[in-house]
């Protein structure tokens, strides 16, 4: 996987989907009783916390975790965690610059997140983010398959 080896080390990385496979998830293809039952038991499954923060007493988000096989381009859904919505907000740094540029989201403290919870600088997250948006723009130059894995009975 490109670009797996910088991020492994990280406990909050960013990922970004392909442009290409934007809305392309779980969540749009099922009905909301079987996400809420999804959204729900993976909460639980993290104790009601952030799996990567730990943050409590704080609205989580349930994000869907992909796999990217950039030589076949399929992109598969191997399962869900329970972030925070400033973990959530790493994830996806890109909706987050849009959601900043419309005033609804402080940019710089998505960031002081991300270099708190990696116990990094500004420099490793400027490095992080640039070789983050290399992949995506990379990976948003195919169409992939989506296989949404042992959760394809779910719709």
């Amino acid at each position: 996987m490109e670009g797996g080896e910088e991020m492994k080390h990280l406990k909050l990385a960013i990922e970004l989907v392909p442009k290409t496979s934007w809305y392309n998830n779980l969540r749009n293809k099922m009905s909301s009783d079987n996400w809420n039952f999804i959204r729900e038991r993976t909460y639980d499954s993290y104790g009601n916390k952030c799996g990567i923060c730990d943050a409590k007493n704080t609205r989580l988000e349930c994000h869907e975790i992909w796999e990217y096989d950039d030589e076949n381009h399929i992109q598969t859904l191997k399962g869900f965690i329970a972030l925070c919505q400033m973990c959530h907000h790493v994830k996806h740094i890109g909706l987050a610059g849009i959601l900043a540029d419309e005033g609804k989201l402080d940019y710089d403290a998505v960031i002081e997140h991300f270099i708190r919870v990696n116990g990094c600088d500004k420099k490793d997250f400027l490095n992080h983010r640039e070789k983050a948006y290399e992949i995506w723009e990379k990976r948003s130059k195919y169409n992939w398959t989506i296989d949404l894995g042992q959760f394809r009975n779910l719709i």
